[in-house]
């Protein structure tokens, strides 16, 4: 099903225009290489991660091992997903839970506003969630009365702050401590802070400690559906989550049905994975695992809804499938270079990086985000460092190949200059004459363009584009095709090997 057009709090503006404005941000007086302090802040951020990340995963001699069992774990779920799913819903079920399935942003909000009514709450508490962000849910209730305290530090900052996360697991790492330290002191009313992160967060521990002692309501995401117990997992690394998990009355989960592991024991091998390639910890602080409502345990009623929204089809496409293998731990946007000059901001998606440059546009079904697939190098950094081996290169071009045939299914696409330009090089390459006729033309035309170097370094019209940031070598003035016939005309035929005698 596709999922609703506006299921997106984002504008949805085309990568490049978004990445050119965040490229074209005053440069820092102290630092006029670096374009903006929200530059600098993601790529300090993001160097200081990636370093803990290869120092923990070095000290693993079965690393790669490790990887392989996560990703055959993670495709063996997806290629039996109903099993899984509904066997966790029998167990969550049977536990005392009760389990919602909903096809699209819309079903999903519609969900927890009827789960909450006839708790009336003004307030509710959230643990750190994609798939809130995803089907827009903080602003639903807001429109609705019932206003969200998002407890995760990084999560309050970019609440507090009006602003959107840039980062899995770091929402708020585009922020630098002293801007920190300016947005508590206003929304907190905390003029005698400091930048130190120690006060910072004993000032986020006093705002938040009210809000768990009195909230009766919660909401969260989840790491790991645990199909063989019904159980539902939360890794985190401030103790928030465990707060909200154990004091409300009501907890609604909302994940995403790719989520669903077959057994407790898969976590064995996550457990080791996520944290070292998300915040390069050996483990996380906290693990919480709850299943139903045990009595005089967490809270009395738990409600889980399980998330499709435009995932079906990604099950459904054998190429695509591997998206879905996805743990959340960020590690592609740490390595990723693209990721390092334009930040999360510019992806315009909830998801960013390179795991949201495949997963974003098919979540809309290639209808929307589509320049996304082209926001990457093709390096191969995010499959490198990928724990569940996703090969999202491997996607990146499968969905560039599917964005093609949008276009060219349309007059103004079989019209657009960028097909006619590669459809008029697929005729002149088929033929050497043809070929030879079109060098010998640029070889007359470059003449005017030429600089004393030897390199064009600006092109009329729609070419400009190449030569704004590039400069391009000028043709030569003997192609290597009229070379090889020159020089090997001018030799002697060689003369044929002699057969070999047989007596």
């Amino acid at each position: 099903m596709k999922p609703e057009a506006n299921s997106s709090p984002w504008n949805r503006r085309d990568f490049p225009e978004a990445a050119r404005e965040a490229l074209a941000a005053e440069p820092l007086p102290t630092a006029p290489f670096e374009h903006s302090q929200t530059r600098r802040n993601v790529r300090h951020a993001t160097d200081i991660i990636q370093a803990k990340r290869n120092a923990v995963v070095a000290e693993l001699p079965e690393w790669q091992a490790l990887r392989s069992a996560g990703a055959a774990i993670r495709a063996h779920t997806l290629e039996h997903l109903d099993h899984y799913l509904l066997e966790f819903e029998a167990n969550c079920v049977r536990r005392g839970g009760h389990v919602h399935w909903a096809a699209d942003a819309a079903d999903a909000r519609r969900l927890v506003l009827e789960i909450l009514a006839p708790h009336a709450p003004r307030e509710v508490i959230k643990i750190k969630t994609m798939t809130s962000e995803e089907i827009g849910l903080n602003a639903c209730l807001e429109e609705h009365g019932i206003h969200p305290v998002e407890t995760d530090l990084a999560e309050l900052i970019i609440q507090l702050g009006h602003d959107r996360p840039s980062h899995f697991v770091v929402p708020a790492l585009h922020k630098s401590r002293g801007q920190i330290r300016d947005l508590f002191a206003s929304a907190m009313h905390r003029p005698e802070l400091t930048d130190s992160p120690e006060e910072l967060a004993a000032a986020a521990r006093s705002y938040l400690r009210q809000k768990f002692l009195t909230t009766p309501v919660a909401i969260s995401g989840a790491n790991f559906l645990l199909a063989d117990t019904g159980g539902v997992c939360i890794v985190e690394s401030e103790g928030n989550g465990r707060m909200c998990l154990t004091l409300p009355d009501v907890l609604v989960t909302v994940v995403g049905i790719e989520k669903v592991l077959p057994c407790f024991q898969d976590l064995e091998v996550f457990l080791q994975t996520l944290p070292r390639s998300a915040t390069g910890e050996r483990m996380n602080p906290y693990n919480s695992i709850w299943s139903g409502t045990p009595a005089g345990d967490g809270p009395r009623e738990f409600h889980v809804i399980l998330l499709d929204n435009g995932r079906s089809p990604i099950l459904a496409d054998a190429e695509s499938r591997q998206t879905l293998r996805c743990i959340r731990c960020a590690a592609c946007l740490n390595a990723c270079p693209v990721y390092h000059q334009t930040g999360g901001h510019a992806y315009e998606s909830v998801y960013a990086g390179p795991i949201g440059a495949i997963l974003t546009p098919q979540l809309h079904a290639m209808h929307d985000a589509q320049s996304l697939p082209y926001a990457s190098s093709l390096c191969g950094a995010c499959y490198e460092v990928c724990p569940v081996e996703i090969n999202i290169p491997e996607v990146l071009i499968h969905l560039r190949s599917q964005v093609v045939q949008q276009q060219q299914s349309t007059l103004t696409g079989s019209l657009g200059l960028w097909n006619i330009a590669m459809k008029s090089a697929a005729f002149l390459m088929q033929d050497g004459g043809r070929l030879g006729a079109a060098v010998r033309l640029a070889q007359t035309a470059q003449a005017p363009l030429v600089s004393r170097n030897g390199f064009i370094e600006w092109m009329p019209g729609p070419l400009s584009g190449w030569t704004k940031t590039r400069d391009l070598p000028a043709l030569p003035a003997e192609s290597f095709r009229a070379w090889w016939r020159r020089t090997r005309s001018a030799q002697p035929a060689t003369p044929a090997a002699s057969e070999p005698h047989h007596e």
